[in-house]
């Protein structure tokens, strides 16, 4: 690739890789959270003890982090077509990412959740208050910074998984590397792609920790 070609292409892949994370990180933080709790609130000694529910959740849960994300991607292929009408591109891969990632964030909501001392939640109960007030008022703020980090996470993990969504044609830092870093033997592009995410990466990791200290140290 051309040194006038290149920065156009990194813009343009960069811009994708953001559109991706961003859309599938929301989704995930949408969908993972209210798993999450649910997965605390029906545990034994929980807000709605029911241990049959708990482990289809919980099943559930671990049959989507078990497999691996190039697996998920090949397999859920007519699921991301009815949902998004293609199987290629940057709104095509938004389906496996958010699919991959929500399971992984229930878990780290499950465990920040747990972290909360029981003794704040039966202060909460003993005072009147709901199931739905405890969550909201009590355990989600208890457990912010947790939340905060393990989004973190689960961005960074995003980042790694819209790279390998290149695989598939799901467009993106990843795809370029691909096409030319790979299979058109492209030196310069794979190591500058590479760079970037790098980058990126460092730089949600960082932002992320920030605001998980400031939030423990309310």
């Amino acid at each position: 690739m051309s040194a006038d070609d290149l920065l156009p292409a990194l813009l343009q892949a960069t811009g994708e890789t953001a559109q991706m994370v961003f859309w599938s990180a929301l989704l995930t933080l949408l969908l993972g959270l209210p798993l999450g709790v649910l997965l605390v609130a029906t545990d034994r000694g929980g807000l709605v003890p029911a241990p049959a529910v708990k482990a289809v959740l919980g099943g559930v849960v671990n049959v989507g982090r078990s497999l691996p994300f190039i697996v998920l991607m090949v397999a859920i292929l007519p699921f991301t077509r009815l949902v998004t009408g293609t199987t290629i591109g940057t709104v095509a891969a938004i389906v496996p990412l958010t699919l991959g990632a929500v399971p992984f964030y229930a878990r780290l909501v499950e465990t920040a959740l747990r972290g909360v001392e029981r003794a704040v939640v039966e202060a909460a109960q003993a005072m009147g208050a709901s199931r739905v007030r405890v969550v909201a008022r009590v355990l989600l703020p208890e457990a912010l910074p947790g939340l905060v980090a393990g989004l973190t996470v689960t961005v960074v993990a995003l980042i790694g998984y819209s790279a390998m969504a290149g695989a598939i044609g799901g467009g993106g830092l990843g795809d370029l590397a691909i096409r030319y870093g790979y299979q058109r033997f492209d030196t310069t592009v794979m190591i500058i792609t590479v760079v970037l995410l790098v980058v990126v990466v460092q730089l949600v990791q960082s932002l992320g920790d920030l605001v998980a200290r400031r939030l423990s140290h309310r």
